[in-house]
Protein backbone atom coordinates (compact mmCIF):
# COMPACT_ATOMS: atom_id res chain seq x y z
CA UNK A 1 0.00 0.00 0.00
CA UNK A 2 1.09 3.36 -0.70
CA UNK A 3 2.66 5.65 1.85
CA UNK A 4 0.76 8.27 0.23
CA UNK A 5 -1.75 9.10 -2.46
CA UNK A 6 -1.25 12.80 -2.37
CA UNK A 7 1.94 14.57 -3.88
CA UNK A 8 1.50 17.62 -1.72
CA UNK A 9 1.85 14.81 1.05
CA UNK A 10 4.54 13.22 -0.25
CA UNK A 11 6.59 16.32 -0.46
CA UNK A 12 5.17 17.38 3.36
CA UNK A 13 6.54 14.19 4.76
CA UNK A 14 9.91 14.33 2.22
CA UNK A 15 11.03 17.57 3.83
CA UNK A 16 10.78 15.98 7.40
CA UNK A 17 11.74 13.12 7.33
CA UNK A 18 15.43 12.97 6.74
CA UNK A 19 17.98 14.42 9.75
CA UNK A 20 19.50 16.83 7.50
CA UNK A 21 17.20 18.99 4.43
CA UNK A 22 20.63 19.31 3.08
CA UNK A 23 23.11 16.39 2.79
CA UNK A 24 25.61 16.21 0.45
CA UNK A 25 26.97 12.65 -0.10
CA UNK A 26 26.54 9.90 -2.86
CA UNK A 27 26.85 6.48 -0.77
CA UNK A 28 23.47 6.20 0.35
CA UNK A 29 21.30 7.90 -2.98
CA UNK A 30 23.69 5.58 -5.00
CA UNK A 31 23.02 2.69 -3.20
CA UNK A 32 18.89 3.30 -3.74
CA UNK A 33 19.72 4.16 -6.99
CA UNK A 34 20.91 0.34 -8.37
CA UNK A 35 17.86 -1.13 -6.18
CA UNK A 36 15.33 0.72 -8.50
CA UNK A 37 17.31 -1.21 -11.42
CA UNK A 38 16.29 1.72 -13.51
CA UNK A 39 19.89 2.66 -15.49
CA UNK A 40 18.60 2.99 -19.01
CA UNK A 41 21.91 4.06 -20.54
CA UNK A 42 20.65 7.27 -21.49
CA UNK A 43 22.50 9.90 -23.38
CA UNK A 44 23.25 12.27 -20.36
CA UNK A 45 24.51 15.90 -20.02
CA UNK A 46 25.02 17.11 -16.64
CA UNK A 47 25.27 20.88 -16.03
CA UNK A 48 26.69 22.78 -12.92
CA UNK A 49 27.58 25.96 -12.34
CA UNK A 50 26.78 29.32 -10.05
CA UNK A 51 24.63 31.23 -12.09
CA UNK A 52 23.53 29.84 -15.71
CA UNK A 53 22.36 26.23 -15.26
CA UNK A 54 18.71 27.04 -15.93
CA UNK A 55 19.55 28.96 -19.31
CA UNK A 56 21.60 25.96 -20.44
CA UNK A 57 19.44 23.38 -19.61
CA UNK A 58 16.63 25.75 -21.51
CA UNK A 59 18.08 25.77 -24.76
CA UNK A 60 18.98 22.21 -24.93
CA UNK A 61 16.09 20.96 -24.19
CA UNK A 62 14.86 23.54 -26.78
CA UNK A 63 17.12 22.29 -29.44
CA UNK A 64 17.19 18.50 -28.73
CA UNK A 65 13.32 18.54 -29.14
CA UNK A 66 13.54 20.83 -32.60
CA UNK A 67 15.56 17.64 -34.17
CA UNK A 68 12.85 15.33 -32.90
CA UNK A 69 14.28 13.30 -29.41
CA UNK A 70 12.57 12.45 -26.55
CA UNK A 71 14.00 14.96 -24.01
CA UNK A 72 13.79 14.53 -20.03
CA UNK A 73 14.80 17.74 -18.24
CA UNK A 74 15.53 17.54 -14.51
CA UNK A 75 16.23 21.08 -12.74
CA UNK A 76 15.81 23.08 -9.67
CA UNK A 77 14.16 24.56 -7.84
CA UNK A 78 10.69 25.34 -8.74
CA UNK A 79 8.65 28.57 -9.51
CA UNK A 80 5.31 27.40 -9.19
CA UNK A 81 4.87 23.83 -9.25
CA UNK A 82 6.97 20.51 -7.65
CA UNK A 83 6.15 19.50 -10.82
CA UNK A 84 8.13 21.91 -12.75
CA UNK A 85 11.38 20.34 -11.75
CA UNK A 86 10.86 17.09 -13.98
CA UNK A 87 9.80 17.41 -17.33
CA UNK A 88 9.29 15.12 -20.41
CA UNK A 89 9.66 16.75 -23.98
CA UNK A 90 8.83 19.81 -22.68
CA UNK A 91 6.01 19.21 -20.49
CA UNK A 92 5.79 18.98 -16.37
CA UNK A 93 4.79 15.27 -15.31
CA UNK A 94 2.05 14.52 -13.52
CA UNK A 95 1.47 14.44 -10.33
CA UNK A 96 0.00 10.57 -10.24
CA UNK A 97 3.24 9.86 -12.17
CA UNK A 98 5.48 11.63 -9.64
CA UNK A 99 3.41 9.82 -6.66
CA UNK A 100 4.53 6.21 -8.31
CA UNK A 101 7.89 7.10 -8.57
CA UNK A 102 8.44 8.39 -5.06
CA UNK A 103 6.44 4.76 -3.94
CA UNK A 104 9.05 2.86 -5.99
CA UNK A 105 11.87 4.76 -4.11
CA UNK A 106 9.95 4.01 -0.45
CA UNK A 107 10.17 0.42 -1.20
CA UNK A 108 13.67 0.02 -2.11
CA UNK A 109 15.00 2.27 0.41
CA UNK A 110 14.92 -0.16 3.15
CA UNK A 111 15.66 1.88 6.11
CA UNK A 112 18.36 4.21 4.07
CA UNK A 113 17.35 7.87 5.25
CA UNK A 114 16.97 10.37 1.78
CA UNK A 115 16.82 14.12 1.75
CA UNK A 116 13.84 15.68 -0.10
CA UNK A 117 16.35 16.61 -2.91
CA UNK A 118 17.61 13.01 -2.99
CA UNK A 119 13.59 11.26 -3.74
CA UNK A 120 13.71 14.25 -6.58
CA UNK A 121 16.03 13.34 -8.11
CA UNK A 122 15.97 9.65 -7.96
CA UNK A 123 12.13 10.28 -9.10
CA UNK A 124 13.70 11.91 -12.62
CA UNK A 125 16.22 9.14 -13.03
CA UNK A 126 13.10 6.69 -12.82
CA UNK A 127 10.90 8.14 -14.79
CA UNK A 128 12.94 9.17 -17.64
CA UNK A 129 14.22 4.88 -17.88
CA UNK A 130 10.43 4.33 -17.47
CA UNK A 131 9.50 6.10 -20.20
CA UNK A 132 12.92 5.72 -22.56
CA UNK A 133 13.53 9.51 -23.05
CA UNK A 134 16.90 9.34 -25.56
CA UNK A 135 18.57 12.53 -23.79
CA UNK A 136 18.75 13.68 -19.81
CA UNK A 137 19.96 17.25 -18.79
CA UNK A 138 20.49 17.22 -15.00
CA UNK A 139 21.33 20.32 -13.39
CA UNK A 140 22.98 19.72 -10.20
CA UNK A 141 21.34 21.49 -7.39
CA UNK A 142 24.21 22.21 -5.26
CA UNK A 143 28.06 22.60 -6.20
CA UNK A 144 28.81 19.04 -8.43
CA UNK A 145 30.71 16.42 -6.44
CA UNK A 146 28.29 15.52 -4.19
CA UNK A 147 25.22 16.48 -5.47
CA UNK A 148 22.90 13.38 -5.73
CA UNK A 149 22.80 13.74 -10.25
CA UNK A 150 26.13 13.02 -9.68
CA UNK A 151 25.42 9.13 -9.25
CA UNK A 152 25.24 9.70 -13.37
CA UNK A 153 28.31 9.65 -15.26
CA UNK A 154 27.67 12.15 -17.95
CA UNK A 155 28.31 11.80 -21.52
CA UNK A 156 29.21 15.66 -21.52
CA UNK A 157 29.62 17.75 -18.23
CA UNK A 158 29.07 21.51 -18.66
CA UNK A 159 29.71 23.80 -16.19
CA UNK A 160 28.14 27.69 -17.05
CA UNK A 161 29.85 29.85 -14.41
CA UNK A 162 31.60 29.77 -11.09
CA UNK A 163 31.00 32.53 -8.04
CA UNK A 164 30.69 32.68 -4.73
CA UNK A 165 27.27 31.26 -3.34
CA UNK A 166 26.61 28.48 -0.86
CA UNK A 167 29.42 29.18 0.88
CA UNK A 168 28.45 26.83 4.33
CA UNK A 169 28.11 23.95 2.26
CA UNK A 170 30.72 24.47 -0.75
CA UNK A 171 33.39 26.32 0.98
CA UNK A 172 34.24 30.54 1.15
CA UNK A 173 36.46 30.93 -1.93
CA UNK A 174 36.14 30.60 -5.92
CA UNK A 175 38.85 27.58 -6.10
CA UNK A 176 37.03 25.90 -3.49
CA UNK A 177 33.81 25.94 -5.09
CA UNK A 178 35.26 25.47 -8.56
CA UNK A 179 36.78 21.80 -7.08
CA UNK A 180 33.38 21.20 -6.17
CA UNK A 181 31.63 21.67 -9.30
CA UNK A 182 34.40 19.98 -11.25
CA UNK A 183 33.46 17.05 -9.38
CA UNK A 184 31.07 16.55 -12.60
CA UNK A 185 34.14 15.93 -15.12
CA UNK A 186 34.86 11.87 -16.24
CA UNK A 187 38.04 10.86 -17.38
CA UNK A 188 37.82 10.98 -21.54
CA UNK A 189 34.67 13.07 -21.04
CA UNK A 190 34.32 16.13 -22.68
CA UNK A 191 34.50 19.06 -20.01
CA UNK A 192 32.19 22.44 -21.56
CA UNK A 193 33.73 25.23 -19.21
CA UNK A 194 31.58 28.23 -20.14
CA UNK A 195 33.01 31.24 -18.60
CA UNK A 196 36.00 33.01 -19.60
CA UNK A 197 36.96 34.09 -16.46
CA UNK A 198 37.51 30.55 -14.48
CA UNK A 199 39.27 29.79 -11.20
CA UNK A 200 42.50 28.04 -11.78
CA UNK A 201 41.19 25.12 -9.83
CA UNK A 202 38.59 23.80 -11.82
CA UNK A 203 40.87 23.50 -14.69
CA UNK A 204 43.50 21.80 -12.58
CA UNK A 205 40.58 19.42 -11.32
CA UNK A 206 39.75 18.83 -15.21
CA UNK A 207 42.77 17.98 -16.52
CA UNK A 208 43.45 15.93 -13.04
CA UNK A 209 40.59 13.68 -13.64
CA UNK A 210 41.98 13.29 -17.44
CA UNK A 211 38.36 15.25 -18.94
CA UNK A 212 38.47 16.76 -22.45
CA UNK A 213 38.52 20.50 -21.72
CA UNK A 214 36.65 22.72 -24.10
CA UNK A 215 36.70 26.07 -22.58
CA UNK A 216 35.24 29.35 -23.36
CA UNK A 217 37.31 31.33 -25.17
CA UNK A 218 40.01 29.07 -25.94
CA UNK A 219 38.41 25.82 -27.86
CA UNK A 220 34.96 27.64 -28.86
CA UNK A 221 34.28 31.46 -28.58
CA UNK A 222 31.17 33.81 -30.46
CA UNK A 223 31.22 36.64 -32.57
CA UNK A 224 28.63 39.48 -32.48
CA UNK A 225 27.17 40.79 -35.98
CA UNK A 226 24.79 43.70 -37.08
CA UNK A 227 21.82 41.65 -36.43
CA UNK A 228 22.88 37.95 -35.35
CA UNK A 229 25.84 36.35 -33.65
CA UNK A 230 28.28 33.58 -35.07
CA UNK A 231 30.08 30.85 -33.03
CA UNK A 232 33.30 29.94 -33.55
CA UNK A 233 35.48 26.38 -32.84
CA UNK A 234 38.74 25.10 -33.69
CA UNK A 235 37.52 23.66 -36.69
CA UNK A 236 33.98 24.75 -37.74
CA UNK A 237 31.74 27.78 -37.38
CA UNK A 238 27.86 28.58 -37.10
CA UNK A 239 26.74 31.80 -39.10
CA UNK A 240 24.33 34.71 -38.76
CA UNK A 241 22.66 32.51 -35.94
CA UNK A 242 19.29 34.08 -34.34
CA UNK A 243 19.81 36.17 -30.80
CA UNK A 244 19.45 34.00 -27.43
CA UNK A 245 15.74 33.96 -26.72
CA UNK A 246 17.17 34.97 -22.79
CA UNK A 247 18.20 38.95 -22.80
CA UNK A 248 21.71 39.52 -21.36
CA UNK A 249 25.54 39.71 -22.58
CA UNK A 250 26.09 36.86 -20.37
CA UNK A 251 23.66 34.43 -22.43
CA UNK A 252 25.78 34.36 -25.90
CA UNK A 253 28.36 32.56 -23.44
CA UNK A 254 25.39 30.36 -22.15
CA UNK A 255 24.33 29.32 -25.77
CA UNK A 256 28.27 28.82 -27.18
CA UNK A 257 28.85 26.27 -24.42
CA UNK A 258 25.53 24.47 -25.36
CA UNK A 259 26.56 24.81 -28.58
CA UNK A 260 29.75 23.06 -27.81
CA UNK A 261 28.46 20.39 -25.23
CA UNK A 262 26.04 19.56 -28.73
CA UNK A 263 28.87 19.11 -31.20
CA UNK A 264 30.58 16.91 -28.70
CA UNK A 265 27.60 14.59 -28.68
CA UNK A 266 27.48 15.01 -32.51
CA UNK A 267 28.16 10.95 -33.09
CA UNK A 268 25.66 9.89 -30.87
CA UNK A 269 22.83 12.35 -31.55
CA UNK A 270 23.31 14.07 -34.26
CA UNK A 271 21.45 18.03 -34.64
CA UNK A 272 21.62 20.14 -37.52
CA UNK A 273 21.62 23.44 -37.91
CA UNK A 274 18.09 24.14 -38.32
CA UNK A 275 17.13 22.25 -34.41
CA UNK A 276 20.39 24.49 -33.04
CA UNK A 277 18.96 27.68 -34.82
CA UNK A 278 15.03 26.94 -33.87
CA UNK A 279 16.53 25.84 -30.41
CA UNK A 280 18.39 28.96 -29.65
CA UNK A 281 14.80 31.06 -30.41
CA UNK A 282 12.18 29.24 -28.66
CA UNK A 283 13.74 28.56 -25.24
CA UNK A 284 11.72 29.51 -22.49
CA UNK A 285 12.63 29.85 -19.01
CA UNK A 286 10.35 31.45 -16.33
CA UNK A 287 12.00 34.22 -13.83
CA UNK A 288 15.11 35.02 -15.86
CA UNK A 289 14.59 38.88 -17.08
CA UNK A 290 11.19 37.82 -17.50
CA UNK A 291 9.56 41.11 -18.83
CA UNK A 292 5.47 41.55 -18.15
CA UNK A 293 4.19 44.32 -20.62
CA UNK A 294 2.34 46.88 -18.78
CA UNK A 295 1.88 49.85 -17.21
CA UNK A 296 4.59 50.23 -15.25
CA UNK A 297 6.26 47.65 -16.67
CA UNK A 298 7.29 44.58 -14.01
CA UNK A 299 11.08 42.62 -14.36
CA UNK A 300 10.94 39.36 -12.85
CA UNK A 301 14.54 37.87 -11.99
CA UNK A 302 15.32 35.37 -9.96
CA UNK A 303 19.70 36.16 -9.54
CA UNK A 304 19.97 36.01 -5.35
CA UNK A 305 23.98 36.48 -5.46
CA UNK A 306 26.33 39.18 -6.85
CA UNK A 307 27.68 37.75 -9.98
CA UNK A 308 23.73 37.23 -11.35
CA UNK A 309 22.44 40.74 -9.90
CA UNK A 310 25.53 42.15 -11.55
CA UNK A 311 24.58 40.58 -14.90
CA UNK A 312 20.95 41.90 -13.81
CA UNK A 313 22.51 45.55 -13.49
CA UNK A 314 24.32 45.15 -16.93
CA UNK A 315 20.95 44.56 -19.10
CA UNK A 316 19.01 47.71 -17.38
CA UNK A 317 21.98 49.79 -18.19
CA UNK A 318 21.93 48.56 -21.74
CA UNK A 319 18.64 48.02 -22.37
CA UNK A 320 16.84 50.47 -19.95
CA UNK A 321 19.16 53.39 -19.28
CA UNK A 322 16.83 56.09 -18.34
CA UNK A 323 13.72 54.20 -16.44
CA UNK A 324 13.29 54.80 -13.05
CA UNK A 325 13.29 51.66 -11.39
CA UNK A 326 11.34 50.58 -8.02
CA UNK A 327 12.32 46.86 -6.13
CA UNK A 328 9.98 44.68 -4.67
CA UNK A 329 13.27 42.98 -2.79
CA UNK A 330 13.56 39.42 -0.47
CA UNK A 331 16.58 37.43 -0.35
CA UNK A 332 17.55 34.31 1.88
CA UNK A 333 19.43 35.04 4.79
CA UNK A 334 22.42 33.08 4.57
CA UNK A 335 22.72 34.75 0.91
CA UNK A 336 25.57 38.10 0.21
CA UNK A 337 23.04 40.67 0.46
CA UNK A 338 25.28 43.52 1.88
CA UNK A 339 26.79 43.31 -1.82
CA UNK A 340 23.83 42.62 -3.63
CA UNK A 341 22.56 46.15 -2.62
CA UNK A 342 25.90 47.98 -3.18
CA UNK A 343 25.52 46.87 -6.79
CA UNK A 344 22.25 48.12 -7.04
CA UNK A 345 22.11 51.06 -4.75
CA UNK A 346 22.76 53.41 -7.27
CA UNK A 347 20.20 52.33 -10.24
CA UNK A 348 17.47 51.43 -7.70
CA UNK A 349 15.41 54.52 -6.70
CA UNK A 350 12.75 52.97 -3.96
CA UNK A 351 13.09 49.38 -2.44
CA UNK A 352 10.05 47.91 -1.11
CA UNK A 353 10.65 45.13 1.58
CA UNK A 354 8.85 42.25 0.84
CA UNK A 355 8.23 39.66 3.76
CA UNK A 356 7.95 35.68 2.46
CA UNK A 357 6.70 33.02 4.03
CA UNK A 358 9.66 30.84 4.25
CA UNK A 359 11.95 29.99 7.85
CA UNK A 360 14.96 30.89 5.21
CA UNK A 361 13.89 34.04 4.44
CA UNK A 362 15.74 37.13 5.77
CA UNK A 363 12.95 39.22 8.08
CA UNK A 364 12.05 42.46 6.94
CA UNK A 365 13.81 44.46 9.86
CA UNK A 366 17.36 41.84 8.86
CA UNK A 367 17.07 43.78 5.47
CA UNK A 368 16.28 47.14 6.92
CA UNK A 369 19.43 46.83 8.99
CA UNK A 370 21.66 45.96 6.33
CA UNK A 371 20.40 48.69 4.24
CA UNK A 372 20.87 51.34 6.83
CA UNK A 373 24.31 49.98 7.18
CA UNK A 374 24.65 50.58 3.46
CA UNK A 375 23.45 54.12 3.99
CA UNK A 376 20.70 53.78 1.47
CA UNK A 377 17.62 55.53 2.97
CA UNK A 378 14.32 55.13 0.50
CA UNK A 379 13.65 52.06 1.97
CA UNK A 380 9.95 50.99 2.20
CA UNK A 381 9.00 48.56 5.34
CA UNK A 382 6.53 47.25 7.37
CA UNK A 383 4.09 45.21 5.07
CA UNK A 384 2.52 42.21 5.88
CA UNK A 385 3.02 40.34 2.63
CA UNK A 386 4.15 40.36 -0.70
CA UNK A 387 1.33 41.47 -2.12
CA UNK A 388 0.82 44.70 0.08
CA UNK A 389 4.50 45.58 -0.66
CA UNK A 390 3.65 45.13 -4.73
CA UNK A 391 0.45 46.99 -3.97
CA UNK A 392 3.01 50.13 -2.66
CA UNK A 393 5.04 50.38 -5.36
CA UNK A 394 2.48 50.05 -8.19
CA UNK A 395 0.34 52.65 -6.52
CA UNK A 396 3.74 54.79 -6.60
CA UNK A 397 4.61 54.52 -9.98
CA UNK A 398 4.11 56.15 -12.98
CA UNK A 399 3.05 54.45 -16.54
CA UNK A 400 6.79 54.44 -17.54
CA UNK A 401 8.47 53.41 -14.66
CA UNK A 402 9.39 49.67 -13.66
CA UNK A 403 9.16 47.38 -10.86
CA UNK A 404 11.99 45.26 -10.52
CA UNK A 405 11.00 42.29 -8.45
CA UNK A 406 13.98 39.93 -7.47
CA UNK A 407 16.31 38.11 -5.05
CA UNK A 408 15.19 35.14 -4.74
CA UNK A 409 13.03 32.67 -6.66
CA UNK A 410 10.15 32.25 -3.85
CA UNK A 411 9.51 36.42 -4.05
CA UNK A 412 9.25 35.57 -8.12
CA UNK A 413 6.69 32.52 -7.36
CA UNK A 414 4.48 34.82 -5.34
CA UNK A 415 4.25 37.54 -8.23
CA UNK A 416 3.45 35.04 -10.75
CA UNK A 417 1.41 32.29 -8.61
CA UNK A 418 -0.89 35.98 -7.82
CA UNK A 419 -0.71 37.59 -11.14
CA UNK A 420 0.45 36.34 -14.13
Amino acid sequence: MARFDALADWLDWQEHCHSRPIDLGLERVAAVYRRLNCNANIVTITVAGTNGKGSCVAMLEAMYRAQGYKVGAYTSPHILRYNERIRIDGEAVADAMICEAFERIDQVRGDTSLSYFEFGTLAALDLFARNQVEVQLLEVGLGGRLDAVNIIDPDVALVSTIALDHVDWLGDSVEQIAREKAGIFRAATPAVIGDDKVPTALLEAAADKAALIRHYGRQFDYRKTHDGWDWIAESQALTDLPLPAFKGEHQYRNASAVIMAVECLQSRLPMDDAAIRQGLANARLAGRFQLIAGEPTVLLDVGHNPQAVQTLLDYLHSDFPAVKIRAVFAMMKDKDIASVIALMRDRVAEWYLAPLANPRAASPQMLHELFRQQQVANVHADYNDFSAAFAAARLDSLPNEMILIFGSFFLVSEYLSQFA
